[in-house]
């Protein structure tokens, strides 16, 4: 999902930087991407640092695992005054936590029931 999110803005014009600890997830980025890659984990200050977050208008923490993205979209938020953060949460149980704390929320697992209910309840064919 990430380097699907970054090549999208990259080609809207915007500046994108990515910070993955797995190189190879760079490979996945399009030949036009324009941004910056910082290769290191996205939970250790200097990578953010590297990354220059204190200048981004937006953070997305798009990790498949909902700890990292809560802690990361915290220190974004708290550590280096990023007002719009956004995060991908994967256990819905998780959901509210992450508004409670003013983090954009986006639950692909909660998308999908709600796509299916309205796919379910269309009159059929």
């Amino acid at each position: 999902m990430g380097s699907i999110v970054a090549n999208y803005a990259s080609s809207e014009g915007h500046n994108v930087v990515i910070i993955d600890k797995n190189e190879k997830a760079f490979e996945l980025l399009s030949p036009e991407f324009s941004g910056f890659t910082v290769h290191g984990d996205a939970t250790e200050v200097e990578n953010l640092k590297a990354a220059k977050i204190e200048k981004a208008d937006v953070f997305l923490a798009l990790t498949n695992n909902d700890n990292v993205n809560f802690m990361v979209s915290m220190i974004a938020k708290r550590v280096f005054g990023v007002r719009k953060v956004i995060a991908r949460v994967y256990d819905p149980d998780n959901f509210e936590l992450f508004q409670e704390f003013d983090i954009n929320a986006i639950s692909p697992i909660l998308l999908m029931s709600e796509a299916l209910k309205g796919v379910l309840i269309s009159p059929m064919e």
